[in-house]
């Protein structure tokens, strides 16, 4: 599932050095960055005790005392000496010695590409950028253009090593997604699917594909030189696009990528039966990136807007507007509408968070700038436009993807929450983390919403490792099912209050300090059950046992993202009666997007809304009346 960047990384910016650079900042480095990446630390394998005395600490909120005595029993047989556990853990320690990372592959065909659901809205997140200010096509082409070049430029650091390192904590993170994120796409398969790169290949591409109306083009952006088009030449280009595909009646091919997979999958291989599809099909996987110009959409109130354009980019609204105007398997997707809506959605697979938002914040930073470059009076080609043969098969394909996808959009609620109140700085100017006091304003929303407490998902960054992918941290704790069941009690002062939200901060940080340390409890039990499919005949009670699949049942799941830019990331559930619950803490606000699916009477995205901005208000009053009174 969606996993993005939980700690705010910082970035050192490096003169000229070679690939993957030495993280010393502005100092001349050109022979060590290949060695720095080689001698980044391997995934560790953590103790079995530990992981498994963890993991039963986990469950305590959770589950009965009956079903945990239960759960005892089977551990303590699990960890018996010469038993299977120890069996399990030695074959883990085997494959971590044999491997670069023991996790990463398991990791990306289990959450990724063996799940045989939706990419779109079950596993692609939507990133929602501030609203621009054009209202028609010369506007919209006009950023477009800055938009594009903004992406060529930092493809360009990419290209020329020059990719500034990031730290965490004073160590060098993993670069390696930043390289997977250009010029690839996931293919679908008819059990597991597949990511192809085409930048590591000889003749690495030099277009993007451009959408519009559901038509897609092939736009070369690089002259003949090997420089990049200017904005003022990719706007001529754009212009000869959108002229070529004012027709609106054409087939929505790209709706057949937002299908289940293993229906894509078989539409995928009947459709590129014919020698001109697959040629179309080539060209899109290839291609760069992905640009989508959207039509408007239906106008909507100004308190609905940031919730409409969330589902924009998680979506495209449906077959009626937007949706068919995408290619959801491509790992980049631009999405600028007519009304000045923008945004992006990106396949999960190939990579996490961290190196889309620091794309994203490099072009917003790019377009801000006004510098004017020489544009060369060369005439440009036309753009290729893709031809598509639709076999009476292809359109009912395409018609059953429609219907799916209309049933997708009308299921997921999607609300964005712009609190206002205060930012990171207020829980900072009380020494408290601001990312584990917005978990335990999420705590007390679900608590009160529900009366109990629930799986919680928080996922945090392993690229302290070599091709570390994410690690979870579960933020439902004893401690934060205290804080939350004595706020609200009349017997507790505020004082003990206070005091129960700051042990519960401070449990939820040692966790997260043990999650991107590589000794989580997640990544490892899924290790362990790995290893028994592949080497055991039978999968250990341990993982048979109702409370394995209660504490995996995430009905929430959260991920902050750490963006100087001021947007807006969402996601959908992670379960079909859960939360998908994103946040991106600014100094002085918080952007919130929060998701369930309509089909769940328990569930209401709004009323979660509700709750976390009263949880958020009342913790920080909680907290001023404790410093008044002190």
């Amino acid at each position: 599932m969606l996993c993005v960047l939980t700690r705010t990384a910082t970035r050192v910016s490096l003169v000229k050095p070679c690939r993957l650079p030495t993280p010393v900042p502005v100092v001349q480095i050109s022979d060590r960055t290949l060695v720095h990446q080689e001698s980044l630390p391997k995934l560790p394998v953590p103790p079995l005790q530990q992981t498994c005395a963890r993991y039963l600490g986990s469950l305590e909120p959770l589950i009965c005392e009956e079903e945990m005595a239960h759960t005892r029993k089977l551990m303590k047989e699990f960890l018996r000496p010469g038993g299977v556990g120890e069996r399990l853990q030695k074959s883990l320690e085997r494959r971590a010695r044999k491997t670069e990372n023991w996790l990463s592959d398991w990791w990306m065909q289990s959450a990724y590409l063996d799940s045989r659901m939706p990419v779109a809205m079950y596993t692609s997140p939507g990133v929602v950028l501030p609203k621009m200010h054009f209202q028609d096509r010369q506007g919209q082409m006009r950023f477009a253009a800055k938009l594009i070049a903004g992406v060529l430029d930092f493809k360009s650091m990419i290209d020329s090593e020059t990719l500034p390192v990031e730290y965490l904590g004073g160590k060098p993170l993993c670069m390696d997604q930043y390289y997977q994120v250009l010029s690839s796409c996931r293919i679908p398969g008819p059990k597991r699917d597949t990511v192809v790169n085409h930048a590591n290949g000889k003749n690495p591409p030099t277009h993007i594909t451009v959408v519009h109306n559901f038509q897609f083009f092939v736009l070369d952006v690089y002259n003949s030189d090997g420089s990049p088009l200017t904005v003022d030449q990719i706007y001529v280009q754009l212009e000869k696009i959108w002229n070529t595909s004012l027709q609106t009646n054409k087939e929505p091919v790209g709706i057949l990528t937002s299908n289940h997979r293993n229906t894509w999958g078989k539409a995928y291989n009947n459709l590129i039966k014919d020698k001109t599809n697959k040629e179309s099909v080539r060209a899109i996987q290839k291609s760069i990136f992905t640009v989508c110009l959207d039509a408007p959409k239906p106008r909507v109130s100004d308190e609905m807007y940031h919730n409409k354009v969330a589902a924009q980019m998680l979506h495209g609204g449906g077959s009626r507007w937007n949706s068919g105007n995408r290619w959801f398997d491509k790992t980049l997707q631009f999405i600028i509408g007519e009304d000045g809506s923008c945004g992006l959605t990106y396949e999960h697979a190939a990579a996490e968070g961290p190196p889309i938002v620091f794309l994203v914040d490099h072009v917003v930073d790019y377009m801000r700038r006004n510098e004017t470059v020489r544009t060369p009076m060369i005439p440009l080609p036309m753009p290729l436009k893709l031809r598509f043969n639709i076999t009476p098969e292809i359109k009912k394909d395409i018609e059953k993807a429609k219907q799916n996808m209309n049933i997708m959009v009308h299921e997921l609620d999607v609300r964005v929450l712009n609190f206002l109140h205060y930012g990171r700085k207020f829980p900072r100017s009380h020494k408290l983390s601001p990312d584990a006091f917005i978990q335990m304003a999420l705590q007390l929303a679900y608590y009160r919403m529900y009366q109990t407490c629930c799986p919680t998902y928080e996922s945090a960054s392993l690229r302290m490792f070599k091709l570390g992918r994410t690690e979870a941290i579960r933020s439902t704790t004893t401690e934060s099912l205290q804080f939350t069941q004595a706020m609200d009690d009349p017997s507790k002062n505020n004082g003990e209050k206070a005091a129960l939200l700051e042990k519960a901060i401070k449990v939820h940080r040692e966790h997260t300090h043990m999650a991107i340390h590589g000794q989580g409890v997640e990544r490892h039990m899924l290790g362990l059950k790995m290893v028994a499919i592949e080497d055991l005949t039978s999968l250990p009670e341990i993982f048979m046992d109702t409370s394995y699949a209660v504490s995996s049942h995430f009905n929430l799941c959260t991920s902050q993202v750490g963006s100087k830019t001021d947007c807006h990331m969402c996601f959908g559930p992670m379960v079909p009666d859960g939360y998908g619950v994103c946040y991106n803490p600014m100094d002085d606000h918080i952007n919130f997007a929060v998701t369930a699916f309509n089909s769940c009477e328990e569930t209401n995205a709004t009323k979660l809304s509700m709750f976390l901005e009263e949880a958020l208000l009342d913790m920080k009053t909680l907290l001023e009346q404790v410093s008044k009174a002190q």
